[in-house]
């Protein structure tokens, strides 16, 4: 089956995200950043914002029960664009060349609707994408099958020639599940191969 269309996820994949680049500035000792990353500013919780919880109410609820932290949980508001350090520039590179061969290019990304709004006007590369699905804006995340459908219903793409590429492999599995085709991203040189595989792009392509 031919590939018509490649969904691209954001985070992790085409720009680096980690909360630790902006916490390792706050916190002095490494185990009470990981204390904090694992107990207070959780990845549940950080998941419920890109579920699309609000902020305001996010914060409230975390500083109500964590007061001592005050000042580290309003950070991951005022200070969000630093976990965000810069694009993955192989991976960037390749979207451009899938651009430059006119293939269509959209995006599927469990991201807060505001934060992506933020990260979206720093990065160029966004202009090559003709739609994005983001769970902050829908109310469902990856790997819900909902999200999957509501992208090539929105778009009218055909699931067999969709191409998904995501760092999580639950999420790859759910847009296979779904009939998407998928490709689980672990590097740039990586992507590269198994889209020269897929005859998407030349081998000789750089990451």
């Amino acid at each position: 089956m031919g590939v018509e269309a490649v969904v691209f996820d954001v985070g992790q994949v085409l720009v680096q995200w980690d909360p630790r680049h902006l916490y390792r500035t706050l916190f002095p000792d490494p185990d009470r950043m990981e204390f904090f990353l694992s107990e207070v500013c959780t990845p549940a919780w950080n998941l419920e914002l890109d579920r699309g919880m609000d902020w305001d109410e996010a914060l409230s609820e975390r500083i109500a029960r964590y007061p001592s932290f005050e000042r580290e949980i309003r950070a991951f508001w005022e200070r969000w664009d630093e976990m965000v350090p810069g694009a993955i520039e192989g991976t960037v590179r390749l979207l451009e060349a899938l651009a430059a061969d006119g293939m269509p290019l959209f995006a599927l990304t469990n991201f807060n609707a505001h934060t992506f709004a933020r990260t979206r006007a720093r990065f160029p590369f966004f202009r090559h994408l003709r739609g994005a699905v983001v769970s902050g804006e829908e109310g469902i995340v990856k790997p819900d099958p909902r999200i999957y459908r509501l992208l090539t219903t929105r778009y009218g793409l055909d699931p067999p020639q969709t191409l998904f590429i995501d760092d999580v492999h639950a999420n790859v599995e759910a847009a296979q599940e779904c009939g998407w085709q998928g490709l689980r991203f672990t590097d740039p040189a990586a992507l590269r191969e198994d889209l020269a595989r897929l005859g998407l792009i030349c081998a000789g392509v750089a990451p």
